[in-house]
């Protein structure tokens, strides 16, 4: 196992105090909250270490010489405020807030864990000011805190973090004209500008143009500097606290990965043939290893240049994973091992992805489907649809980061004969977009959403991230058939059937991370519309699933249940809002207690669809129905505790299916 080094907080305490110049003091601490990012985020196992590291100089000078903050108080309404729209920096911000003394050792060490440190920006954490991760929002949301302060006459400045390819998205144009007309001269707007986004160049995803003309014709003050250089920070944010009737940005020039030679573009994406590899995950040991040896020198250098001696490591000891009591199953891939019953069988763990499968199976379906046309919002590499772009590269469109454009051009493009497949993250895609969706459904064209990290897992990044509604905002409309492959043979079959046979609009969940085990489906198995299949088999109760994550967890349920003498049925149904009525009378006819399990909220997802068609076909009498879905908000963590938080892992199902025996 790699061993882990923080620079604990009395080494930052000895560089505050020290008699060296702020300049050199500011680098100091922002290259030791890089090796402590850097660390976390390892430790983590994911999060985003360019954006951090590009934002780490402006927010080290925003913190250290010009907010109010520490001094007044969190919770004094006269506090100057900082918040991240493109909340990616976030890992970043928390070691900043360390060295402040704001965050413990111990709560940074628990970044993406449960009662932890959230993926992206979350108020429940002190010193965060705004929940952010959902692109496009955040100038419009410090325009209204900067709003309020003028309102209430509390005082105080408004600093609001933003991305370059973020300003893809329209929210912002909007907040940037209100602002503007509004006056409003305690709003200032940070741009990190470093010009590399989730793949690759901001230029090649979709070029900004002249931003500092751009932003003066929307009637900003606009000032540009050197985001690295600590003079050109300082005394560009003094100059803009002497402005007072007109909102303000700053254009900050950044290296995305900045500080470690090999995230630093333009060698990153040298390194990379074109792709940007330290967006967002964990480096590699030898990777870790190499950044934070990087770093370490670096502040050891400037150090001896002051005549200070070198920093002092402090080893983080290694983590001790939470263990369910029962089951073999997911906690990035294993969890513990049940300890006073045998463990049931989880089948072999996998390396597959069904979104892999359904991106191959679009590129092999391009070659003689001419009207298939593939569009992205900066994530074909997430959404595994670079083949297809590669292959044929006339018919992919990339929209960056603006999803509600996206689904109107794929609108456009329906119109006219074509069939487009949209791609983006579920959260982003059917809520962001759904007015959009919406209307294209209306014109009674075809479209194909594909909405990728669909469901609960993974929890590490967050709630903005965590798509646990997109059933019930296409389930609304009704002409949009919503389907979720259970496995790569599936995901294939689901694509073509999208593509080929779909008379309606089709929406495909599909799971970002890789499956938690090979889930086999029966040899005679074929897709069929409103059917499932058999995965196992009992006499005592039948559970509904879909998906490889919530299909894992059942399976795992009633293995073990069958220890017990328990029988439960496993069915496979892929299909979420569409029902063969007399294939499903067969299945539940001979049961008296009927399960659902959701990757999805609890309301408007198969659970209602299956619960509608029992009431609808006069099946519901001496029925005992129960349906398990992720109540309340997504909780943050890894896979394990997100599933036990919410009661869905295979050990928390099995008792539940049973308590609903026993009732």
């Amino acid at each position: 196992m790699i061993e882990l080094f923080l620079i604990p907080r009395p080494e930052i305490e000895r560089i505050v105090h020290a008699s060296i110049p702020d300049s050199a003091r500011l680098a100091l601490i922002a290259d030791i909250c890089r090796v402590n990012a850097l660390t976390a985020v390892k430790r983590a196992g994911s999060g985003h270490l360019g954006s951090s590291f590009s934002a780490m100089d402006i927010i080290v000078t925003l913190y250290y010489r010009h907010m109010n903050t520490l001094r007044v108080g969190f919770e004094n309404p006269a506090r100057d405020i900082f918040f991240s729209s493109k909340g990616h920096d976030v890992p970043g911000l928390y070691a900043l807030l360390y060295a402040l003394d704001v965050l413990s050792q111990e709560q940074l060490l628990k970044l993406r864990r449960y009662g932890g440190l959230d993926g992206h920006p979350d108020i429940g954490i002190r010193g965060l000011e705004a929940n952010s991760g959902s692109l496009g929002m955040g100038i419009s949301k410090g325009r209204g805190m900067a709003w309020a302060k003028r309102q209430r006459a509390l005082g105080g400045q408004v600093y609001v973090m933003i991305g370059d390819g973020e300003l893809q998205e329209g929210q912002n144009y909007e907040a940037l004209r209100a602002a503007a007309h509004q006056r409003i001269g305690n709003l200032n707007v940070l741009l990190d500008h470093n010009k590399v986004q989730t793949d690759t160049l901001v230029s090649e995803i979709m070029p900004l143009g002249k931003l500092d003309e751009l932003f003066r014709d929307f009637g900003w003050r606009v000032a540009r500097c050197d985001g690295h250089d600590f003079a050109q920070l300082d005394a560009t944010l003094r100059e803009f606290a002497t402005i007072q009737d007109q909102p303000k940005i700053l254009i900050a020039d950044t290296l995305k990965g900045r500080g470690v030679s090999f995230m630093e573009h333009p060698q990153a994406l040298q390194d990379g043939n074109g792709l940007y590899r330290w967006h967002a995950g964990a480096p590699a040991d030898a990777a870790y290893r190499a950044a934070h040896a990087e770093l370490v020198a670096s502040i050891n250098a400037h150090l001896a240049s002051l005549q200070l001696a070198p920093v002092t490591l402090e080893f983080v000891p290694p983590e001790i994973q939470a263990r369910p009591t029962g089951f073999v199953g997911t906690n990035n891939q294993l969890f513990g091992e049940q300890e006073s019953q045998p463990a049931p069988q989880s089948g072999p763990v996998s390396d597959e992805y069904v979104a892999t499968a359904f991106g191959d199976a679009l590129t092999a379906l391009g070659a003689t489907h001419p009207e298939l046309v593939v569009l992205d919002a900066d994530l074909a590499a997430d959404c595994r649809i670079r083949g297809f772009a590669q292959a044929h590269a006339d018919r992919f469109i990339e929209n960056g980061i603006a999803e509600q454009d996206m689904v109107s051009m794929a609108g456009g493009i329906a119109r006219m004969g074509l069939l487009p497949v949209v791609n983006s993250f579920a959260s982003f895609l059917a809520a962001r977009a759904n007015e959009q969706i919406y209307n294209n459904a209306t014109e009674q064209t075809k479209i194909i959403y594909a909405c990728h990290y669909a469901g609960l897992i993974p929890a590490g990044p967050g709630k903005s991230h965590q798509s646990i509604r997109d059933i019930s905002l296409f389930g609304a409309l009704p002409n949009v058939e919503i389907l979720e492959p259970c496995n790569d043979v599936e995901a294939k079959w689901i694509a073509e059937y999208c593509i080929t046979s779909a008379p309606e609009n089709c929406a495909v969940r599909l799971v970002i991370g890789p499956s938690p085990r090979l889930i086999t489906l029966p040899a005679a198995y074929q897709l069929q519309r409103g059917r499932g299949a058999i995965l196992h088999d009992g006499a005592d109760a039948v559970c509904f699933a879909y998906g490889p994550v919530m299909l894992h967890e059942t399976l795992l349920a009633a293995e073990y249940l069958r220890t017990l003498g328990f029988g439960l049925r496993v069915i496979n149904l892929p299909w979420l809002n569409r029902v063969d009525r007399e294939w499903f009378a067969d299945i539940v006819t001979p049961f008296k207690f009927l399960h659902v399990v959701e990757d999805h909220a609890p309301v408007g997802g198969l659970g209602d669809i299956l619960l509608n068609e029992l009431a609808a076909t006069k099946q519901l009498d001496g029925k005992v129905f129960a349906k398990y879905g992720v109540e309340g908000f997504p909780a943050m963590g890894t896979p394990w505790e997100a599933l036990e938080r919410h009661r869905l892992s295979g050990a928390r199902l099995a008792e539940r299916i049973l308590h609903a025996h026993d009732a």
